[in-house]
C-alpha cells in the first residue's frame, strides 16, 4: 500500500470514529428518535484505534484530537439553540460554540491518542504496525472519562458509557463501577475488533489479545446481566408521584405577562393529579416565575394549593437570600406538605458555568455581554451540596407512615456521578429530578440528557421521577430503565407509583465506596504508560520507523 493509500485510509478510519460517535447518541429524525448506540458504540473506538494504527505519540495525539473535536461539535450542536434562539446572541457565535465547547473533550481526545502513540508494540516482522493491549486502552478510556467529570470542574456529556443506557446487560455494571465500567468494557470491546481488523488488513493471524478482549466483554456483559436477575427485592414501599411538564416556552418564561398564565397551567395539572391519587406533585426546575423567599403572596398561593390538594408540593423556583446589601440568587426546589408548611429548600451545588455563572467575570464579563445581550451581571450562588429532604405524606395517602426520604438533583448535577450518589448516601430512598430542557430546542440533547438520567438510576439503584418543563418528564426504574416518557414540547403530566428502596435494597456498591473502578484505570494506565516508556528506553528499535514516531 502507498503512502497516499494509506494516508486515506487513516482518514477514512478517523471520519468513521467521528460519524459513529455522533450516531452513539439519540438524536430527533423524521418525527423519531434515532438511537443507535447499541451498535455504534462499539464501532467508534474500533475506528479510532484504526486511525492511529502506527502514528507516534504527538501524531497521534494530534490526530485524535481533530477526530474527537469534529465528533463532539457535531453532538453538541445543540449549543446554536442555546446562545442564538434563548441566548440572543449573533449566529455567528452560534456556529462558534459547539466548536469551541468541543474543545473541552477535544482534549481528552488527544490524550488518549498520546497514550495510544506511546503503548502501540513495534510493528511485527512482516506486517503493520500492532495495537496497544485492549486492557490497556479501555483502562485509559474509562479513566479519561472519568477526568471529563471533573477538570476545570467538569463537562461529562456524550461520555461512551451513555451510548449503552439500552444496554441491559451493561447496565448490570454501573451498580459496581458507575458508568465508568460501561465506557470500559465498550472501549475494550471496540480494541477487540479493531485488533481483529488489523489483522486482516495485514494478511495475518488475529492476535490473541484481540480474543482476550472479546471474551472479557463477553465475560462483563454476563456478570452485569446476572447482577440484574439477583438484585431484584421486595421495595419498603410504594408512593404515587406525579411530574408535570407544563411546556412554557423559553422565550416567554420570565415574561412578565405570562406569570400569572404559567402558574394558572401548574396550578390546574396539580389539581388533576392529586383527583388521580398523586400524594407527590413534581414541578420543573424553575417553573415557578419568581422567587417564594421574596414575594410572600407567591409562597402563600403555593402553600394553599398543597393544603387544598392535600399533596407533597416539590416545586422548582428561584431561591433569594439577603445579606447585607448583597443579594444572592439561587437554583432551588422548594416543599411544601400537605398542611401548606414549608419545609426544605435545596439550592442547586453544581451550576453551569457561562450559563448560570461567569467564569473569570473580570476579564470575561465585558466581552461576554457585548456579544450576547441580555447577559446577566449577577452570578447564580451555589448551594452547600447534596443532601436528602424528608417529605411527609397527608393522613390516609399512599406510602410509608414516616413518609419518604429523597434527592432533588437539579438539571446539571444529574451529569456528575459522584454528586448525585451522595443524595442516596445521605439517605433518599429515591430521586425527584427536574431539569428546564427547553433550551435545547427539538435536538438531541433532551434525549441524550434522559440517557445520563437513566444511569444514576443504574449506579444508584433508586428511582428517579424527572420533570421537565418541555420534555422528557420521565419514570426511571432502578435498572435504569425509562418508563412514562413524554413527547418534548407537549402539555401534559405523568404518574407512576414510585419504589422505595432504602438500603440495603436501596444504594449500591457504587453508592457506598465511589469511584473506586475509575481510580483503578487511572492507576493501570499509568503502569502501562510507565512500562511503554522503559520499553521504549531499551533501545531505538523499539521506537519503530521514523513515520511511526511521529
Amino acid at each position: 500500500m502507498s503512502a497516499g493509500q494509506a494516508g486515506g485510509l487513516r482518514s477514512a478510519w478517523l471520519v468513521g470514529y467521528a460519524l459513529a460517535t455522533f450516531l452513539a447518541f439519540p438524536h430527533p429524525v423524521a418525527g423519531r428518535v434515532l438511537d443507535l448506540g447499541l451498535v455504534a458504540a462499539w464501532v467508534a473506538p474500533a475506528c479510532l484505534l484504526l486511525g492511529l494504527r502506527g502514528l507516534g505519540p504527538r501524531a497521534a495525539a494530534r490526530s485524535a484530537f481533530l477526530a474527537g473535536w469534529a465528533a463532539h461539535a457535531a453532538i453538541f450542536h445543540w449549543i446554536y439553540v442555546v446562545t442564538v434562539r434563548y441566548g440572543h446572541a449573533p449566529p455567528v457565535v452560534g456556529v462558534l460554540a459547539p466548536i469551541g465547547l468541543a474543545l473541552y473533550p477535544a482534549a481528552f481526545s488527544a490524550a488518549f491518542g498520546a497514550v495510544v502513540g506511546w503503548t502501540a508494540r513495534p510493528a511485527r516482522p512482516g506486517g503493520g504496525a500492532v495495537l496497544p493491549s485492549p486492557f490497556a486502552v479501555a483502562a485509559a478510556w474509562a479513566a479519561l472519562d472519568h477526568g471529563k467529570s471533573w477538570a476545570l470542574t467538569g463537562f461529562p456529556w456524550a461520555l461512551l458509557g451513555y451510548a449503552q443506557h439500552q444496554n441491559p446487560a451493561l447496565l448490570g455494571l454501573a451498580p459496581w463501577t458507575g458508568v465508568y465500567g460501561l465506557s470500559f468494557a465498550t472501549a475494550l470491546g471496540g480494541a477487540g475488533l479493531a485488533g481483529l481488523a488489523a489483522a486482516r488488513l495485514d494478511d495475518q493471524r488475529a492476535p490473541r489479545e484481540a480474543w482476550l478482549a472479546l471474551a472479557g466483554v463477553a465475560l462483563l456483559l454476563g456478570a452485569g446481566g446476572l447482577d440484574r436477575l439477583l438484585a431484584d427485592g421486595e421495595p419498603a414501599g410504594h408512593v404515587r408521584v406525579a411530574v408535570l411538564q407544563g411546556d412554557i416556552e423559553q422565550g416567554v418564561k420570565w415574561s412578565p405577562a405570562w406569570a400569572e398564565r404559567t402558574l394558572e397551567i401548574y396550578e390546574d395539572m396539580t389539581r388533576r393529579a392529586a383527583a388521580a391519587g398523586a400524594a407527590v406533585v413534581l414541578w420543573p426546575e424553575t417553573a415557578v416565575p419568581g422567587s417564594p423567599d421574596y414575594d410572600p403572596d407567591l409562597a402563600g398561593r403555593l402553600a394553599d394549593l398543597a393544603r387544598e390538594t392535600r399533596t407533597t408540593l416539590v416545586v422548582g423556583a428561584v431561591g433569594l437570600d439577603f445579606q447585607g446589601k448583597r443579594r444572592h440568587f439561587y437554583d432551588s426546589a422548594y416543599v411544601w406538605d400537605a398542611r401548606g408548611r414549608r419545609l426544605a429548600r435545596y439550592d442547586k451545588a453544581h451550576l453551569v458555568p457561562f450559563g448560570e455563572y461567569l467564569p473569570f467575570r473580570p476579564l470575561l464579563g465585558h466581552f461576554i455581554e457585548a456579544i450576547a445581550t441580555g447577559a446577566a451581571d449577577t452570578d447564580v450562588s451555589p448551594g452547600t451540596g447534596p443532601r436528602a429532604v424528608v417529605l411527609p405524606f397527608a393522613a390516609g395517602a399512599a406510602g410509608p407512615p414516616g413518609g419518604m426520604t429523597v434527592g432533588i438533583p437539579i438539571c446539571y448535577e444529574l451529569l456528575f456521578p459522584d454528586l448525585v450518589r451522595r443524595f442516596v448516601q445521605d439517605g433518599a430512598e429515591a430521586l425527584l429530578a427536574i431539569t428546564n430542557d427547553a433550551w435545547y430546542g427539538r435536538t438531541g440533547a433532551p434525549y441524550q440528557f434522559l440517557a445520563i438520567t437513566a444511569l444514576r438510576s443504574a449506579e444508584n439503584r433508586v428511582w428517579i421521577a424527572r420533570a421537565a418543563n418541555t420534555g422528557v418528564s420521565a419514570f426511571i426504574d432502578d435498572h435504569g430503565r425509562v418508563r412514562e416518557a413524554t413527547p418534548i414540547f407537549e402539555r401534559t403530566w405523568r404518574m407512576a407509583d414510585v419504589e422505595l428502596r432504602p438500603p440495603p435494597a436501596g444504594g449500591s456498591f457504587y453508592t457506598r465506596h465511589g469511584d473506586w473502578f475509575a481510580a483503578g484505570c487511572w492507576a493501570a494506565a499509568a503502569a502501562a504508560l510507565a512500562a511503554a516508556v522503559r520499553r521504549r528506553r531499551r533501545g531505538p528499535g523499539a521506537r519503530g520507523s521514523e513515520t511511526e514516531a511521529g
